[in-house]
């Protein structure tokens, strides 16, 4: 019976001992890390935003129709011919972007080499070249842009420098000439790319309608001494490629959620 009160009261003794010491190495321990949450993944946009220029070249045609008319006023149509070649030049804007679309104005200068040789209609012994030298476009954009890449249109006022030339068919001598700066219209479109962050990409195209321009003749005209002047009626397609440096910098971070 002793014995099995001491049992009992060691065993007692034990239970009360480890319940004791238990808070006492609770305490003891280390406090757990505080894992903080990792920031959000901020990911740059292209902003479009900003005044830049650039060059550009590419390839164009231009299709012209020539009439004469004699002091009477009758015309004389002398046909239509098209004539191609390369340009090259510069152009300097500003783009404004809010939200996913772009607005901009653009002013664009090119040098021109479209010029056509035919013998006349009227009379074969001579023949009218015509020759588009300059061309400048002066216009307004609306785009929507995915990121750094932008589809935009355009449109506004076009200018052309030209001469028409009577020359002679065997020789090539200049009797007459008829120089003229025409204003018309252009529509065009095209997209860009921004491959870096302040450099970018694009092909466009260009429509320009220009009229018809009438043009005094420097001398006689020697196809008919009578004709007074000459109407050219002028319209003329563009592609080019273009690069264009735009200041500042890459744009605006925006929080990426998942």
């Amino acid at each position: 019976m002793k014995k099995f009160l001491l049992a009992t009261v060691l065993a007692t003794a034990g239970v009360m001992a480890l319940g004791m010491a238990a808070p006492a190495s609770a305490a003891d321990l280390a406090p757990r890390p505080y894992n903080k949450a990792p920031p959000p993944v901020v990911t740059p946009i292209y902003d479009w935003t900003g005044f830049y220029i650039g060059g550009n070249g590419g390839w164009a045609q231009s299709r012209n129709c020539v009439d004469f008319f004699d002091v009477t006023g009758f015309d004389f149509a002398d046909g239509c011919r098209d004539r191609s070649g390369g340009v090259a030049g510069g152009q300097i804007g500003y783009r404004w972007q809010s939200s996913y679309w772009v607005f901009g104005l653009e002013a664009q200068g090119d040098w021109a080499d479209l010029s056509n040789t035919r013998i006349s209609l009227i009379d074969p012994r001579f023949s009218t070249r015509t020759k588009t030298d300059g061309i400048g476009l002066f216009t307004g954009q609306v785009g929507y842009a995915w990121n750094a890449t932008l589809l935009y249109f355009k449109g506004g006022a076009a200018v052309t420098s030209n001469r028409l030339s009577i020359l002679d068919t065997l020789t090539g001598f200049e009797f007459a000439s008829a120089s003229s700066t025409r204003w018309g219209g252009t529509v065009g479109v095209g997209v860009e790319y921004g491959f870096s962050p302040n450099w970018s990409v694009g092909v466009e195209y260009d429509h320009l309608f220009m009229g018809n321009a009438n043009n005094s003749f420097s001398v006689v005209n020697p196809i008919r001494a009578a004709f007074l002047n000459n109407r050219v009626s002028q319209d003329v397609d563009m592609v080019t490629v273009r690069f264009n440096y735009r200041f500042g910098g890459y744009g605006s971070p925006v929080i990426a959620r998942y």
